[in-house]
C-alpha cells in the first residue's frame, strides 16, 4: 500500500504545472492613452528550444510568437480586425512585448505562455486611461435661500467634471481631504458640492484623478462667492 501511495505522490508531482515554483500572478498595468507600454517576460536570454506566445483576450487570440529552434519570430496585426496593427513589437532578447500608441481598444488581460525545457506563465491586466478633462468650479444659487440665515454668511459651490470614467472627484481644504465621488467603468459627468464662508481665508482646490495622473482646479472664494440674485438686500444689511 506505502508502495503504491508513493508512486502516486511521484506521478502527481511530475505533471507539468502542478505545484510549479513559478505561480501565474495577476500583474497589473497601468498606461496613458497614445503611449507604449511593455509587458516584461523576466527572461534575461530566450532558450533555443523555447517558444514564447503572447495571447490576449478573452477569445484567446494569438497576437506574436517566437520559436527560436524553427526560426518564427511573429506578431499577428490581422486579428481582432486589426487591432493591433503596426503597434506590436518583440524583444529579440527577451521575448518581452511591447504595445505602442496604446489605445483603450488595447485595454485587457494579455497572456504569456513560455514552452520548453521549463514551462512557466504569466498574466498582465493592461488599464489604459484617457487624458483627464479639467474640473469646473461653479456657484449653486439654486442652493441658497434669501429667507435662509445661514445663506448670508455662507456660499454653496460645485465642482464638476464631464464624460469621465475609472476617475475620482475631490475637494480638499489644503492638503486634507473633505469630500470625494469615483466612477469605475462608465463614462459619465460627476458634480461635487462644497459650502464655504464668504470670508474664508483657507485654500481649497478640486482634484479629478485616476491611477496615473490628476488635474488640479483651485477655488478663488473671492472672485465665486458673490451674492445670487435676491440674497443681495440680506448681505449688506
Amino acid at each position: 500500500m506505502f508502495s503504491m501511495f508513493l508512486l502516486f505522490c511521484l506521478c502527481w508531482w511530475s505533471l507539468p504545472g502542478v505545484f510549479s515554483s513559478k505561480t501565474n500572478k495577476i500583474q497589473s498595468v497601468s498606461v496613458m492613452e497614445e503611449e507604449s507600454v511593455t509587458l516584461q517576460t523576466f527572461v534575461t536570454k530566450i532558450h533555443d528550444d523555447d517558444d514564447i506566445l503572447w495571447i490576449f483576450g478573452a477569445e484567446m487570440s494569438l497576437i506574436a510568437k517566437i520559436s527560436i529552434e524553427n526560426q518564427i519570430f511573429s506578431t499577428f496585426d490581422d486579428v481582432l480586425d486589426g487591432r493591433f496593427k503596426d503597434r506590436l513589437e518583440l524583444d529579440p532578447q527577451t521575448g518581452s512585448l511591447t504595445i505602442t500608441n496604446i489605445t483603450t481598444q488595447h485595454a485587457g488581460v494579455y497572456k504569456l505562455e513560455i514552452n520548453g525545457v521549463k514551462r512557466s506563465s504569466k498574466t498582465f491586466n493592461v488599464f489604459v486611461y484617457g487624458p483627464l478633462p479639467t474640473s469646473d468650479i461653479t456657484r449653486d444659487c439654486s442652493s441658497s435661500s434669501s429667507s435662509s440665515s445661514s445663506s448670508s454668511s455662507h456660499c454653496s459651490l460645485v465642482c464638476s467634471v464631464v464624460n469621465v470614467s475609472d476617475a475620482m472627484l475631490s475637494w480638499y481644504k489644503g492638503n486634507s481631504l473633505l469630500s470625494s465621488i469615483s466612477v469605475s467603468d462608465l463614462s459619465i459627468s460627476l458634480s461635487l458640492p462644497l459650502e464655504v464662508e464668504y470670508q474664508d481665508k483657507n485654500s481649497y482646490s478640486c482634484v479629478i484623478n485616476n491611477p496615473i495622473s490628476n488635474q488640479t482646479t483651485h477655488l478663488d472664494i473671492t472672485q465665486l462667492c458673490q451674492p445670487c440674485p435676491g440674497m443681495l438686500v440680506l448681505v449688506l444689511t
